[in-house]
């Protein structure tokens, strides 16, 4: 049936159900609406508004000059990209195998397996902090460890550095890429490796050709979680890099409570948010990100 072959009376009565029907949604889905102005869009607005409001309280750009006039503010976002490309690489290299163990085990095993993966979820962000910062001093387990077993003659460095803050990332990280490759790879039917090995494929081959580009989904949901989340991470590179492995929350950090700076502490936001939006955009571009977030296909 046809708008044509119904009379004006019906047209309207048909329009005004419609209108009816989207204001009853608008009204059951308002407190979202209104949740999500409170808690994101105000917030954002007040940061985008702060960044531009100068040392003398006027509009100004020297927030954002000021970024771009000081070299140690490139070094502050250069170390922020490489932490987080480094842990995102090394959570790969980890997990990634890890993963694949699990999810060949049977299914009381691999329950088990997940459930020591999440088991650090269980415990303190700063407890596991500072549990490897006692690790890894020079008198700490590690080095006691490494010198009686003969690795290393005397105690080595790995806190307040590089070293310590990789470590730690890494250790906290590492369920968040886990946990989607499990995911994708519990879902890949092993029917398709067994057509690979009837059609000639060895173990390796039917891996490479069929189970890894399956797996590719999960992957990529992982890494890209722990990369958007190492970019705005606090707490264990202030620890573990002992202030020499500076990243831009840490600079945030110091311009509200040693500067009183909120200008500036409000435009390296700004960037920061507009770098992951950024990323993410790009991202958009080779890989659909529904799927890699499980949202469709």
């Amino acid at each position: 049936m046809t708008d044509a072959s119904l009379d004006p009376h019906q047209c309207e009565g048909l329009r005004r159900d419609g209108a009816l029907e989207r204001l009853k949604l608008f009204g059951l889905s308002s407190p979202a609406l209104l949740m999500v102005l409170v808690v994101l869009v105000i917030p954002l607005g007040w940061l985008f508004y702060v960044s531009f409001i100068g040392a003398d309280g006027q509009f100004s750009l020297e927030n954002y000059e000021r970024m771009i006039k000081r070299k140690s503010y490139s070094r502050i976002f250069v170390t922020t990209f490489q932490v987080s490309l480094l842990t995102t690489g090394l959570c790969i290299l980890i997990g990634y195998p890890l993963a694949y163990f699990m999810s060949q085990l049977p299914n009381r095993w691999a329950n088990l397996a997940l459930i020591t993966v999440l088991v650090p979820f269980w415990t303190s962000l700063l407890v596991r902090t500072y549990a490897w910062l006692v690790l890894l001093q020079k008198q700490g387990l590690v080095n006691q460890w490494a010198i009686s077993l003969g690795l290393w003659d005397e105690p080595i460095k790995m806190v307040h550095n590089m070293t310590g803050t990789l470590i730690g990332m890494v250790h906290i990280m590492l369920p968040f890429l886990i946990l989607p490759v499990y995911n994708a790879m519990k879902a890949i039917d092993h029917d398709y490796l067994k057509a690979a090995a009837n059609l000639g494929a060895s173990p390796r081959r039917a891996f490479w050709t069929v189970f890894f580009p399956l797996s590719i989904p999960g992957l990529l949901a992982g890494s890209l979680m722990v990369f958007i989340l190492c970019l705005g991470f606090f707490v264990t590179p202030a620890v573990l890099g002992g202030g020499k492995v500076i990243m831009v929350s840490m600079k945030i950090v110091s311009n509200i409570e040693l500067f009183v700076n909120w200008g500036a502490a409000s435009a390296l936001g700004v960037v920061l948010l507009v770098l992951t939006v950024g990323i993410l955009w790009l991202a958009s571009r080779f890989v659909n990100l529904r799927s890699v977030t499980g949202g469709g296909h």
